[in-house]
């Protein structure tokens, strides 16, 4: 064993110049002609140390005497999700946005959740009533006087006086922020030397799972809710699916938020049950919570979307338009889609929570569903119509090749190709999603040692194969973007059809709507009187509509990650707010009686 460490060191002893090593007891490296020791030492692989530390240990265990068992601070679950939705602001931050969306969005829309829910900012908060059974009064009045360091915001105690309470009702945001630094992390109490048994978790943390007093609790989803809603406010140029793609990529905290927690906070299984993701973040469910928590906390109405904005349809379509790969020229349909619809008003797009009817509009979505029907204007979408047109336009390339026409059979080719590439790269990088967190849950001291040396070797494991495989755990992880498809990249070998002309296939005429009754299919046959009760218009048989209507919406679905189902909704309400007029009857005239 010994000469398999030497066999790779051939330097020279700097005393008698021979090269015959040996490795002393205490790893260090010798020379077996003159016993002089040299500085190098023997290297050690990860996985035998942590073996030969944990042998250590479980000797030495019983050489010494036991530690005296700690207890963590205390903390509450509004605490935890408090500092949750600090990370998750400062992960925004770091993204580009901004600053305000810490100290003066989110921190106000918080405390408002808190007095809506009772929770804090009120005479008596809800988790008042309630007081831990194994802590007596005197050792809760003891811990009460014991302050320990300070990791949760003071802002979110609970004794609040009735003066703050008034304050928090007026205060809005952009009013008012975190008083300092040191409020950015709730206050905590180190625990009295009196209890009888360790600090397992957090305080209410039982009480929370079957408390049922809370108009809307909070969860993980919840937060989401929460950054989504404050970037509304900010108008900010993340969508929904954006901010759900960050988070997938990890450059939101949202996945085991528990190992961002301090160390001194312990968590336990009824905690982790709380704060544990198993799923990932659904749109039409984060979207329903934002909205049920922009009228939970009977916001104003929010800051107008005009033409300027990020959200606005006009700015969204040719955000779109690019990623799919379809000619610029494409956007003076989409404009005008949205003008006779009425969907570039800024009344409907500024969100009002308060409004009846109000809904939180899908703005990407809406964009999406608009570039479709622009599509089906133009190329139908029929099976029939749109290959006619690429014939066409193959012809005319052929013989001028000024400016290329824009080829449809063309660009179907080329994007199925690289949705088939990305939609492999993303189930497998679903595939080697880690679920598990680094950090380990309170259990007890011996179920907690046994934990860490699984977790230690799975890790040496996963190195191991890793190098076998010639790869690296972590070779998925890029940058933060918010584009699926890049067009912009040389030596890709994919066509660019952004310069591509739709000259000869079709013509701005002056009304939009001229010979559509002729050749145009609506998405949705029946019309509903309510959206939001009928289930047909969420139901999507892909065998009732054609090949190339599915495909552009599995494109749209693969970049917004979204279902079908949703995408073919929105369209068939675009659909319905661009032929109302057509659909309307007009009235029969009385006949008018006679005299005679």
């Amino acid at each position: 064993m010994e000469e398999e460490d030497t066999r790779d060191y051939k330097e020279p002893c700097p005393q008698c110049s021979e090269v015959n090593w040996g490795i002393s007891d205490e790893g260090k490296f010798y020379c077996r002609s003159c016993h002089t020791v040299i500085e190098k030492t023997k290297d050690v692989d990860e996985s035998e140390l942590f073996v030969v530390n944990a042998k250590i240990q479980s000797v030495s265990r019983g050489l010494r005497k036991a530690k005296a068992l700690e207890r963590g601070w205390e903390w509450y679950i509004c605490e935890g999700f408090q500092f949750i939705l600090l990370k998750q602001a400062e992960a925004l931050e770091t993204l580009g946005v901004d600053p305000r969306i810490k100290d003066e969005v989110i921190c106000n829309f918080w405390r408002r959740y808190l007095q809506r829910t009772q929770e804090a900012y009120c005479n008596r908060p809800a988790r008042k009533n309630w007081q831990p059974p194994e802590m007596s009064q005197s050792s809760a009045a003891s811990s009460d006087l014991d302050s320990g360091p300070e990791i949760f915001s003071s802002a979110f105690s609970s004794d609040t006086d009735g003066e703050s309470v008034s304050n928090v009702s007026l205060n809005l945001p952009y009013s008012g922020g975190y008083t300092s630094a040191s409020d950015t992390e709730p206050t905590s109490r180190a625990a009295s030397a009196s209890a009888s048994s360790v600090c397992s978790g957090s305080v209410d943390g039982t009480v929370y799972r079957v408390n049922k007093r809370s108009r809307k609790k909070m969860s993980m989803p919840m937060t989401l809710a929460f950054c989504y809603l404050s970037l509304l406010w900010l108008r900010e140029s993340i969508t929904l699916s954006d901010l759900l793609r960050l988070v997938l990529n990890r450059h939101i905290p949202y996945f085991n938020p528990e190992q961002y927690f301090p160390e001194q906070t312990k968590i336990c299984w009824k905690d982790n049950q709380i704060f544990k993701v198993q799923f990932f973040p659904v749109y039409r469910e984060i979207i329903k919570l934002t909205h049920e928590l922009g009228v939970l906390l009977d916001l104003p109405c929010f800051p107008s979307i005009t033409e300027t904005c990020f959200y606005h349809p006009n700015v969204l379509c040719m955000k779109y338009l690019m990623e799919v790969n379809l000619p610029d020229e494409l956007h003076n349909w989409t404009y005008r889609v949205a003008k006779k619809t009425g969907l570039d008003d800024v009344t409907t797009l500024t969100y009002d929570p308060v409004r009846k009817r109000a809904r939180c509009i899908p703005y990407d979505i809406q964009a999406v569903a608009i570039i479709i029907v622009a599509l089906k204007i133009v190329f139908v979408l029929n099976d029939d119509w749109e290959w006619q047109l690429s014939d066409i336009a193959s012809q005319r390339n052929e013989t001028e090749g000024i400016q290329p026409v824009f080829d449809f059979r063309n660009w179907y080719e080329t994007m199925d190709l690289c949705m088939k590439e990305v939609q492999q790269k993303l189930d497998e990088e679903r595939a080697r999603f880690s679920w598990k967190s680094e950090r380990v849950i309170d259990h007890g001291q011996k179920v907690k040692s046994m934990i860490v040396k699984r977790k230690q070797m799975t890790k040496n494991l996963l190195k191991q194969f890793s190098r076998l495989a010639g790869t690296t755990p972590d070779a998925g992880n890029q940058g933060p973007s918010t584009f699926l498809f890049n067009w912009e990249e040389q030596n890709t070998g994919k066509i660019s059809f952004h310069g591509h002309s739709l000259e000869g296939i079709t013509q701005l005429g002056s009304n939009l709507l001229s010979g559509l009754r002729t050749y145009y299919w609506f998405s949705c046959l029946k019309n509903c009187k309510n959206h939001n009760i009928c289930d047909h218009w969420r139901l999507y048989d892909k065998t009732k509509f054609p090949r190339s209507y599915n495909f552009v919406l599995s494109l749209f679905s693969l970049i917004l990650g979204v279902e079908i189902s949703i995408i073919h909704q929105e369209v068939g309400l675009v659909e319905e707010n661009l032929f109302k007029d057509l659909n309307k009857k007009k009235p029969k005239k009385k006949a008018k009686k006679s005299l005679t």
